[in-house]
């Protein structure tokens, strides 16, 4: 990171932009339930979770790209050589990954502060709320590690951890309450396990409406334990699929 400062920086500016949209453009036209009409500062402080959330999974595409990269350049066979554990290659990119997304959220959450966003709660649950937000973020690499060692080009793998993530982050509750989605959509998101975490995010930064109606879904009604549920699963799996992807690509 301290030679390719760009990487960072590049990876703030769409976080950036999305929180200028939507709480600039179409914050005003959003009304959250258990709001007063044109509360703009009760979207501000709703969407952030949202957009805190987005910005630590996008960082799947470039986990993915890192390890196809590594891989096309043979950088792998060199780690082959070493008496290493397999998975201790792919733990160690993944971790490295963390750090870059922690990087980021620090920053994203300063220009959170600069437009206005508060939270309402004690510093240890502002912490836990970051903290699920970088465990989702570190279960989401673990995919994108899946994902770059089963394609063939950087390139690929870039494309390839974005293209799903998309309707992950849209059908869902991060920009907008789920009550006004047709009935499909509205189960989707509300067992969606990027919803869980917005959600826990929300409660634990107290940036949820006094009295915004909670979805009866099981995940929205116990967020906190939705969200790490949801995470170790994702973790447990894909690290699983990945160690032994690994070890098929290189053998």
């Amino acid at each position: 990171m301290r030679r390719i400062p760009e990487v960072l920086l590049f990876g703030l500016i769409q976080p950036i932009m999305f929180v200028v949209l939507f709480t600039y453009v179409f914050g005003g036209s959003i009304a959250l339930p258990g709001s007063q009409a044109g509360d703009a500062q009760a979207y501000r402080e709703f969407l952030m979770a949202g957009i805190f959330a987005q910005t630590v999974t996008f960082a799947t595409a470039g986990a993915g790209a890192g390890i196809a990269d590594d891989m096309h350049k043979g950088l792998i066979d060199r780690f082959r050589s070493l008496p290493m554990s397999r998975g201790a290659v792919l733990t160690g990119r993944t971790l490295a990954d963390l750090v870059q997304t922690a990087l980021t959220l620090v920053v994203l959450a300063v220009v959170a502060l600069l437009i206005g966003w508060r939270s309402h709660e004690n510093i240890l649950e502002v912490v836990a709320g970051f903290g699920l937000l970088l465990l989702l973020g570190y279960a989401f690499s673990w995919i994108g590690a899946l994902i770059g060692l089963s394609v063939r080009t950087p390139e690929a793998a870039t494309s390839g951890g974005l293209i799903w993530l998309f309707p992950l982050t849209f059908i869902s509750t991060a920009f907008v309450p789920s009550q006004n989605m047709p009935t499909v959509l509205r189960h989707i998101a509300e067992w969606n396990p990027f919803s869980a975490t917005v959600q826990a995010a929300r409660e634990l930064f107290g940036n949820l409406p006094l009295n915004y109606p909670v979805p009866d879904a099981w995940p929205m009604q116990h967020p906190v334990l939705a969200s790490v549920i949801w995470s170790v699963l994702i973790i447990a799996v894909f690290r699983t699929l990945a160690v032994r992807k690994y070890r098929s690509a290189t053998a």
